[in-house]
């Protein structure tokens, strides 16, 4: 992913890339389409894409999400790895001390990711793409944001995932809340 133009991700905190099995798997493309190597024979899921096992949760999800960012795969299948992984980590918030920080991790990732390229959350395969799949991870995060009163960040991101048709509406509620409380400082005399 860190390969991908307009990312500012430089690799995966922890993760020597040349160690995580399928980094060297490249496709078969003789069949018309990509095929993938496997150890049954071949797939048309890219590694990345099957790199994540269904029952992994905690401390093991989010170091096989690190390492699935690292192998070969496309934005798409980097979006949904994240958005995948914050909602699983957000089912998990309450039972999970890591979830919290890994959520708003692969949120604000996927953000970066859907920023780049924007034909990675979309139904259109064009340049300037303007249907665009309904997203969860950085709603997810938003809603975390603005539970823990941090309205300001919160609107920011929700201003961010305008971009892709979505959050309109926590960008009117968040600006309510950040103005109510810029007057209620400024009643009181406190600096803003």
């Amino acid at each position: 992913m860190a390969a991908i133009p307009g990312m500012v991700f430089a690799g995966s905190p922890g993760v020597i890339r040349e160690a995580v099995p399928g980094v060297r798997d490249r496709p078969d493309e003789s069949y018309g389409s990509a095929m993938w190597p496997t150890a049954e024979g071949s797939t048309s899921a890219t590694p990345a894409s099957r790199h994540v096992p269904v029952e992994a949760s905690g401390a093991e999800l989010v170091a096989r999400v690190w390492e699935a960012v690292e192998l070969p795969g496309s934005a798409m299948d980097y979006h949904f790895i994240l958005q995948g992984a914050v909602d699983r980590l957000w089912s998990r918030r309450r039972t999970d001390p890591l979830a919290l920080e890994g959520l708003e991790v692969f949120a604000l990732l996927d953000l970066e990711l859907m920023e780049a390229v924007p034909q990675a959350v979309s139904f259109d395969t064009d340049a300037s793409p303007d249907a665009f799949v309904r997203v969860t991870s950085v709603p997810r995060l938003i809603a975390l944001l603005e539970r823990e009163g941090a309205y300001a960040e919160a609107l920011e991101l929700a201003r961010r995932l305008t971009r892709f048709k979505q959050g309109e509406d926590a960008v009117t509620r968040l600006s309510e809340k950040t103005g109510a409380l810029v007057t209620e400082a400024t009643v009181k005399g406190e600096p803003t």
